[in-house]
């Protein structure tokens, strides 16, 4: 292991590898800015799964997105095999100086192998073994437990290296993009809005739809618009929330894309959401966030660099990082949460 910093003045060229979900690749965005920033002649790429290409796209200081087909895993081996080699060619036809990778995932290492880069950074594994151990010349330790926030974790890989990252430079970058923009202007005229986002990829990290349904009466009641979206799976639990309530919201549930759904957020007034990628989009964006946390840890995944409230109960157990309560599917700690103190978050940062 290589124990001295990266002579990052002397690499023409950088490899971001973020193969996880769609917040956490977005919590990785600061890696490419301050590589950029320790050497501006830098050209810094990445490669992340093909769905979570747009938490990326437009950012200022990226060069090029590759992709991973998040199904490829699923095909038969020679049906995999040739989406596989047109990448690994494209890769190599980049020559990269430095790997960055900032996940447990083997792809790494085998593109460690692959591309030979001169340098590499990974995080320590010790469960991946010995092909782990020698495919990379820089480890960095994951200070976990909830200890640290994500975009601070990513960030490690390149203090490893000798880059030291200014505050300005761990800024979360996300661009929805100018057609996007221009379809949420048409599709939804008045800014000002409260946006609600009540849905998770995991129902375990949700909020009941009653209690969202009170939230909407009350925020309503003061006489705010509000505007609820929802991923297309999730549009039953929207519709659940609007059956409970005689407010007329905006839905636009399974209507958005990715970056229109940014380009939306951007113009809220306040976002409220539950521990999912549209809380950090949001954060990203510079909104205020009322963010509700159970089982997941508020220190590593809350909303990062902006004004913002988190809301839990004081469960001893949490955050447990359990699928709910004993892996059931139900988390106590949501399910119990009052409308009262997330009422009073809104109301604080809505000033």
């Amino acid at each position: 292991m290589v124990a001295d910093r990266v002579p990052l003045e002397d690499c023409a060229r950088a490899l971001v590898v973020k193969m996880r979900h769609h917040g956490d690749v977005l919590l990785a965005a600061p890696v490419i800015s301050a590589l950029k920033a320790a050497n501006p002649k830098l050209e810094v790429d990445a490669l992340v799964y093909d769905d979570t290409a747009p938490m990326f796209e437009g950012h200022p200081a990226l060069s090029q997105l590759f992709t991973v087909g998040r199904t490829w895993r699923n095909r038969a081996f020679p049906a995999r095999l040739a989406p596989e080699w047109r990448l690994l060619s494209a890769l190599r036809q980049r020559r990269y100086d430095l790997l960055v990778h900032l996940t447990e995932h083997p792809r790494g290492a085998w593109l460690a192998r692959l591309l030979g880069p001169r340098y590499s950074v990974a995080p320590i594994i010790a469960r991946r073994g010995a092909f782990w151990r020698r495919s990379f010349t820089h480890y960095y330790p994951v200070v976990g437990f909830g200890r640290r926030h994500q975009v601070e974790i990513n960030l490690d890989a390149l203090r490893r290296i000798g880059i030291q990252p200014a505050p300005e430079e761990r800024k979360v970058a996300f661009v929805p993009g100018a057609a996007a923009e221009a379809k949420m202007r048409a599709l939804v005229p008045h800014d000002g809005f409260i946006h609600m986002h009540p849905g998770s990829r995991w129902r375990f990290k949700c909020w009941p739809a009653e209690q969202n349904a009170q939230l909407i009466e009350r925020l309503a009641a003061d006489g705010h618009r509000i505007v609820l979206t929802g991923a297309p799976d999730e549009v039953d639990f929207i519709d659940r929330i609007l059956a409970r309530t005689t407010a007329k919201p905006l839905n636009l549930a399974g209507k958005l894309a990715i970056k229109e759904l940014g380009a939306l957020i951007a113009r809220a007034r306040l976002f409220v959401g539950v521990d999912s990628m549209p809380m950090h989009v949001a954060a990203a964006l510079g909104v205020p966030t009322v963010a509700l946390f159970g089982p997941s840890g508020d220190r590593e995944w809350g909303p990062w660099a902006v004004a913002h409230r988190v809301v839990t109960t004081t469960h001893s157990c949490r955050p447990c990082g359990l699928a709910g309560c004993g892996d059931g599917g139900i988390s106590d700690c949501l399910v119990s949460l009052d409308v009262q103190p997330v009422y009073a978050a809104a109301r604080e940062l809505l000033g």
